[in-house]
């Protein structure tokens, strides 16, 4: 159970331990949210909702929560929520930077040039305003080219504007903060100033980003799971570069192009990720798609190793992250983002069976019923890709590497990956013959 620490309730670092509990006959849970999630844990069998105050066994919690409650509450061995207690060294703007450049300098030290390139998957970014001196010299260096703000506590497309001139940034930086919105948590509001991505791929000429899904369940050891399915959000303008003011050009983010004057929430604005790795393959040939695809594992690898030692590994947090990856013409994968909430509000039909099954997995994977032996490479559309180190998959003989090993990830593939690969093959001969 879970309940706040006073003076009547002692447990360790000063507070007297319950007794060891019965077996539960059932799991008594709590929800911030009112979406899929609240959904999936009233439907799962066993599980009953608790109002108020009264105690939990797990809380799918916000992040205010966390912030404001976490260190007043004490909780059972059992017991689990949904958010490290520093969950933001990854997922704030600024903070990610940080612990990525550290993180390549300190490969560059230890393993050479090679290694730290792989971290090279972060376009060049400042923060603001403490490195605004360091960004006019770079802005000086490359003049012409664009760059994107972004506040680095906010999300959903709020704050962001794109610019190529000097004095956009010095009108900010006069008035503070600039655009729209409220005033938001932090008092001084800091963005981030990222060299903008000006040669995406683009699908009927539209611009896109790829929200790719990865579960972690601790990080020391780092313990990390990739689901299968996600999707590609498109913008619902054509991408062009001289109209840089033009939102609906330029943030894929659901809840802008949603207010597009055309925008048709029957058709929306998502491709499954299958059907976008079947487009990609009948385009581009499986051996370059396959490539892209190891880069974006080592982004959500080298990600995650970059705050490994920063955050609070505590035993009753996991988390869901919203990966937010961005393909150039060159099929290079550039991360934009990684979200601590991300959304878990269907668009569709089929976006609400998506994040169904995902949160189901999730929580079949934190396994508060104690079902898993801790041995499994898969559950549901979750594969395990690192367990304090890389995991190989059982079905090797499907590619062949160089050195034999296999990661056991299948982001994009339909659950029969045989099948797949056949449809893949066939899709790829018939653009040939086009």
């Amino acid at each position: 159970m879970a309940k706040n620490k006073n003076v009547n309730y002692k447990g360790p670092y000063g507070y007297q331990k319950l007794k060891e509990r019965e077996p539960r006959a059932s799991i008594r849970f709590k929800c911030a949210l009112t979406n899929t999630i609240i959904d999936v844990l009233r439907q799962r069998p066993g599980w009953v909702e608790v109002k108020d105050e009264g105690e939990w066994d797990f809380y799918w919690c916000d992040v205010r929560w966390l912030q404001e409650n976490f260190d007043h509450t004490y909780m059972d061995e059992h017991v689990r929520i949904s958010h490290f207690r520093n969950h933001y060294e990854l997922t704030r703007k600024n903070y990610i930077v940080k612990n990525l450049k550290r993180f390549r300098k300190q490969l560059e030290r230890d393993s050479g040039k090679l290694e730290a390139m792989k971290c090279d998957f972060f376009p060049k970014t400042f923060e603001m305003p403490s490195e605004y001196h360091l960004f006019v010299e770079e802005f000086r260096k490359n003049p012409g080219i664009t760059w994107i703000m972004k506040p680095v506590a906010r999300s959903q497309g709020r704050g962001i504007f794109l610019f190529r001139k000097l004095k956009d940034v010095i009108d900010w930086r006069k008035d503070g903060v600039r655009v729209d919105d409220q005033k938001d948590e932090i008092p001084v509001e800091n963005y981030v100033a990222q060299r903008y991505i000006e040669n995406p791929y683009l699908v009927g000429g539209r611009k896109f980003d790829l929200r790719v899904y990865v579960l972690v369940m601790s990080y020391i050891p780092l313990k990390a799971w990739l689901y299968r399915d996600g999707f590609a959000r498109f913008s619902n303008t054509r991408f062009t570069l001289s109209s840089i003011d033009d939102h609906y050009v330029h943030l894929t983010n659901v809840a802008v192009q949603k207010t597009a004057p055309d925008y048709d929430p029957e058709k929306g604005c998502k491709w499954m990720i299958q059907q976008f790795r079947l487009y990609l393959t009948a385009k581009h040939g499986a051996e370059a798609v396959e490539n892209l695809f190891a880069e974006m594992d080592n982004i959500f690898i080298k990600s995650l190793q970059s705050v490994q030692k920063v955050i609070i590994s505590d035993k009753h947090c996991f988390e869901l992250y919203g990966y937010d990856i961005l393909i150039d013409q060159n099929l290079k994968p550039w991360l934009l983002e990684v979200n601590a909430s991300p959304s878990l509000t269907a668009s569709s039909q089929e976006d609400y069976e998506l994040k169904t099954r995902l949160l189901e997995d999730t929580l079949n994977i934190v396994d508060m019923e104690g079902r898993l032996t801790g041995k499994e490479k898969r559950v549901g559309g979750f594969d395990l890709i690192w367990n304090d180190g890389p995991v190989s998959r059982e079905d090797g003989n499907l590619d062949t590497p160089m050195n034999g090993f296999v990661a056991n990830t299948h982001l994009g593939y339909n659950n029969d990956r045989k099948k797949q690969l056949r449809q893949l093959f066939k899709s790829f001969q018939t653009q040939q013959k086009a």
